[in-house]
Order: structure tokens, then sequence, then C-alpha cells
């Protein structure tokens, strides 16, 4: 399957929240497969559906470049813990860019496989922040609206100063 252009920053639909999947067929492993291949082509860690234009609730995950593609399909936080950890984040639909974000230290998410199977999996520290990343993104909550007004202000013109034109 292809690879797709990256919806990029500013755009719009960065901030409107995926619909959930109820068809678990051969649309959803097609779109399982473009995100897949998209997420290996840009050397992203995670990636999801609308950051492909595609609002739906799918994601990719690869912890690292030998660890095994995982495919989340409506996946949503069951719990988090009140401890929080920091972790440099950034988004392949800003690139050049990156910032601190305090998070919860500990997860517990469920989510379906393309075969429709539900699951629970618990995650912490940069794994549990990965999900709660590409969640918010699902979300419709693009990475930046977690900074302060300030940083994230310093950010977008950081951005703009190294965008070519």
């Amino acid at each position: 399957m292809p690879a797709r252009d990256l919806v990029l920053f500013p755009d719009p639909r960065l901030s409107l929240p995926a619909a959930p999947v109820d068809d678990f067929g051969p649309e959803l492993e097609a779109l399982a497969g473009d995100v897949r291949d998209t997420l290996l082509a840009v050397s992203a860690i995670g990636l999801t559906a609308p950051h492909l234009g595609i609002l739906r609730r799918v994601v990719v995950i690869r912890m690292s470049p030998d660890a095994d593609l995982r495919v989340y399909v409506n996946p949503a936080i069951l719990s988090a813990s009140p401890e929080t950890a920091v972790h440099e984040e950034g988004s392949v639909s800003m690139p050049g860019v990156r910032e601190t974000i305090a998070r919860p230290a500990r997860i517990r998410f469920g989510y379906r496989d393309l075969a429709g199977s539900a699951h629970e999996e618990e995650a912490e520290g940069f794994a549990a922040a990965v999900m709660l990343h590409e969640i918010d993104q699902l979300d419709g909550i693009f990475w930046i609206d977690r900074l302060s007004r300030l940083k994230r202000d310093r950010l977008v013109k950081r951005y703009g100063k190294s965008r070519p034109g």
C-alpha cells in the first residue's frame, strides 16, 4: 500500500476528532496499511489516520526501528496514574520543532485489533506518552495544545521560520 501525503500544521483537520471505526473489513485493512506504510516512509514512532487526512480512529506505533508495528483501532484511555513524566514530543505534521510535555507516567488503555477483537494493555514511561499523544490526535487535540500559551506561541513562530517560502 502506498505511503500517503501528510496533513501539515496548521491544517484545521488536525484539530478535528476522528470517528470510531465500526466496520472491521477490507477498507480498514487498507487504511491501516496506508498508515503503516506512511509511518515507515517518514520514520515516525506513531501515526494516526488523521495525520493522513482521514478522520478515523486508527493508530500505528513502532517504538523503535527494530520493533514490531502495532495497529490500534478505537484506542481509549481506561485509567491514568496521577504521577506524571516529562518527555520531548513532536509531530510529523509539524516537522523540525519539539518541546517537553508532562503526561501521566502510566496508563491502561483499551482498543480493538483489525479483526475487531477487544484488548486492554498497560504502558508506562515513553510508551505511555506515545499512546497518549496519538489518542490526543484522534480526539482532535494537536500536541502543541498541551503546551502553555507562551511555549506554544514561541514554538509556532519557530516552526514558521523553519518552513520554506
